[in-house]
């Protein structure tokens, strides 16, 4: 099968932050260059100070993540977000890609994936590791890589555990760009009455209801549209969340309301700590109040009311 690498060439300064971004696309198969430490690096593993030349000669300034895409998860479009979520983070790159072929790759991978516990109540377990100990907390079944969000990346991780916080069993959700459908199933498993997710990826759309099935939740509960917030989302919802990006959020400040019920929150993710300042300005001038911020590897997570 042709698989497509894709090769994001960025300043080294922004390798964490650009391979975390890489992250929300394949959790999986990812590799990165990065030759600012090299020599230390190299003593550090392997205990040598003997290097070859070429290895020496690389440009230390630029930084290099590789991801591998299989042609059913649409490589264009996985292109098209790196390069919007570059953009909307301010992290030059030049994107490039070609045709691989590696038949054990989609086996290979799965290697990396084990059950992962996540906040106080939830289990992630990926559908092919039937060994594990929930150790008496709900479990997720997921197939990961099928669409964007594994439970693995901070900001996903964030707006769990903000959802764990704010789960009872009258709660409904929506779920703005909802992936891989992660965060709607798990607040339904938590014990949430109803959720709807949207997304403008039609991949992620099917892979949502998917991952809503492998855990047993029918269409009664959960509803999956194909579609952004405001052409084919109707009604308000105790709980809205949003795990994208922070100029979407900013965005959003201004037409998520009409989508809340009274003393509903708004779960916002997917915020890079340096745009701090701009979202919480933005959820200030209309009208929401900050009541929780919660913080990982750089990225942000806040919950907030609307005043």
């Amino acid at each position: 099968m042709d698989w497509t690498e894709v090769l994001i060439e960025i300043n080294a300064d922004d390798i964490d932050r650009a391979s975390d971004i890489a992250q929300m696309v394949v959790p999986y198969g990812i590799y990165i260059e990065d030759y600012r430490t090299l020599e230390q690096e190299a003593m550090e593993i392997a205990h040598i100070d003997l290097i070859d030349e070429d290895l020496l000669a690389k440009d230390r300034s630029k930084g290099f993540v590789h991801i591998y895409i299989s042609p059913e998860e649409n490589p264009a479009e996985a292109v098209s977000f790196l390069s919007e979520r570059y953009t909307a983070e301010g992290i030059k790159n030049t994107i490039s890609t070609k045709l691989c072929r590696n038949e054990d790759w989609e086996n290979n991978w799965k290697a990396y994936f084990k059950p992962i516990p996540v906040g106080k109540k939830l289990l992630i377990r990926p559908t092919w590791e039937d060994e594990y100990d929930p150790q008496g907390r709900v479990v997720m079944n997921l197939e990961p890589g099928l669409a964007f969000g594994t439970g693995t990346h901070h900001t996903t991780r964030l707006c769990l555990e903000a959802l764990e916080d704010c789960i009872t069993p009258d709660t409904t959700v929506l779920d703005i760009g909802c992936g891989s459908g992660i965060l709607s199933i798990a607040a339904l498993l938590l014990g949430a009455k109803k959720a709807v997710g949207v997304d403008i990826d039609k991949l992620a759309v099917k892979t949502a209801a998917e991952n809503a099935a492998a855990n047993s939740i029918g269409t009664e509960k959960f509803t999956v549209i194909n579609g952004n917030l405001t052409d084919k989302v109707q009604g308000k919802f105790d709980v809205v969340v949003a795990n994208i990006v922070a100029d979407a959020i900013i965005a959003l400040s201004s037409q998520v309301r009409p989508f809340m019920a009274e003393g509903g929150v708004f779960i916002t993710s997917g915020i890079i700590d340096m745009r701090e300042a701009e979202v919480t300005e933005a959820l200030e001038k209309n009208g929401f109040r900050l009541t929780s911020r919660k913080e990982s590897g750089g990225w942000l997570c806040f919950t907030v009311t609307a005043d």
